[in-house]
């Protein structure tokens, strides 16, 4: 299954369907693009981000466009957005191993788990 993420709404109850998301990997000092997806209608990815045999130990960073996402679906926010991209870095130490990344996502907070 390698590395999945999926977000939900919390503000609306539902999940993000519409949301950009980019998936980068540590590559020295920097983090270069390895993908850039907008979620599906259940909030996720179509497929895995990286599957199984392509994923390799490292460090990793999802970004979440909260904030564009947010513009769309509620009229009377106000500039700037208290959140407007959320940056997860986290580490792969067995890919052999199935990460999933879920992300709950209002304008004001967020949180995060392993998920399975």
């Amino acid at each position: 299954m390698g590395l999945s993420t999926h977000v939900l709404d919390t503000m609306h109850g539902k999940p993000a369907s519409g949301m950009a998301v980019a998936l980068l990997k540590k590559q020295g000092d920097a983090y270069l693009l390895i993908k850039s997806l907008v979620l599906n209608a259940d909030g996720r990815a179509d497929s895995a981000l990286i599957e199984t045999q392509d994923l390799r130990a490292g460090q990793y960073r999802l970004v979440f466009s909260v904030g564009e996402y947010f513009r769309t679906k509620v009229k009377d926010l106000q500039e700037p957005l208290f959140l407007d991209v959320v940056q997860l870095d986290f580490g792969v130490s067995n890919p052999k191993e199935h990460y999933h990344v879920p992300l709950l996502a209002s304008p004001f907070s967020y949180s995060t788990y392993r998920g399975s």
